[in-house]
């Protein structure tokens, strides 16, 4: 079974949660209360009408300065502050990764192929911040910060205990695109060859040159769960599929396989990332 698990609309923005909706529903309550229109509140709050209105409609997470101006702005007793903290939707992941990214916290363990960019889990803050700066619509300074805060923030999964067992297979096309430049690329290599050290970890590198590759459908993640239960994720151009189907996940689960019996050995892997580094 596939089961989508959310999209964004042609602007990017997140699908609504209800804390989100109910926040701001509590944000347009109190601008009417106050007789303003959404493009009257904008400058007082130093943000573009469409920016209020996404937050009014729960299509977008209210930055904290949003939340601090509309505050003063209109008169909220405090309101508008106390319904912040209720929000669940966390700022800065995909809305269609947020329920694989719940699962990874529970995962025993976590196999990832990817084939576009280094995995969210080995990235460098510089890395993390290229990537986020890469890909159009161009995004503000404040979604870089949110994007890329996430991102690292989820790289506790690598040393929380009890540990997740983690195998990584990755393209070495994926190191000599050097994104964000050489020095970007220098310290993800230093920083790949230490996650590589983990005892929890294995890094497996797919060369450049493989003529037979299970991984030509693209990237994928499986996860065992506490309970033993096997789960899946791809992900797509702004969207992304929960797999849970078993005949589904054994497809998987034998390409996955494949992989990481035509990828480089993790002690090859990581001579060649050394020499990757030292050839900078």
């Amino acid at each position: 079974m596939v089961i989508d698990t959310g999209t964004t609309s042609c602007g990017g923005e997140p699908e609504a949660s209800d804390s989100l909706k109910g926040f701001g529903a509590v944000a347009k309550t109190f601008r009417e209360r106050a007789g303003l229109t959404q493009e009257q509140l904008a400058p007082l709050v130093q943000y573009a009408p469409h920016t209020v209105a996404s937050i009014e409609q729960g299509r977008r997470f209210p930055p904290r300065d949003f939340i601090d101006r509309a505050e003063e702005v209109l008169d909220a007793f405090g309101t508008l502050r106390a319904a912040a903290r209720h929000l669940s939707r966390q700022p800065g992941l995909a809305a269609w990764f947020r329920q694989w990214a719940k699962l990874e916290e529970q995962a025993v363990s976590l196999c990832t192929y990817e084939c576009r960019v280094v995995p969210g889990l080995l990235q460098t803050e510089g890395y993390a911040r290229a990537v986020t700066l890469s890909v159009p619509p161009p995004p503000t300074d404040e979604e870089v910060e949110q994007r890329v805060a996430a991102r690292l923030a989820r790289q506790a999964l690598l040393t929380r205990t009890p540990l997740t067992a983690f195998s990584f297979v990755i393209e070495q096309a994926l190191l000599e695109r050097h994104t964000g430049g050489e020095e970007v690329t220098r310290e993800l290599l230093d920083h790949l060859v230490q996650v590589s050290q983990l005892t929890n970890a294995e890094l497996q590198i797919m060369p450049l040159r493989q003529p037979d590759h299970s991984g030509i459908d693209g990237p994928m993640r499986i996860l065992e769960t506490q309970e033993h239960q096997w789960l899946a994720y791809s992900e797509g151009q702004q969207t992304g599929q929960l797999i849970t189907g078993r005949a589904d996940i054994s497809v998987l689960m034998q390409r996955y396989a494949k992989l990481r019996a035509q990828a480089l050995s993790h002690t090859d892997s990581v001579s060649l990332l050394q020499r990757m580094r030292g050839a900078l």
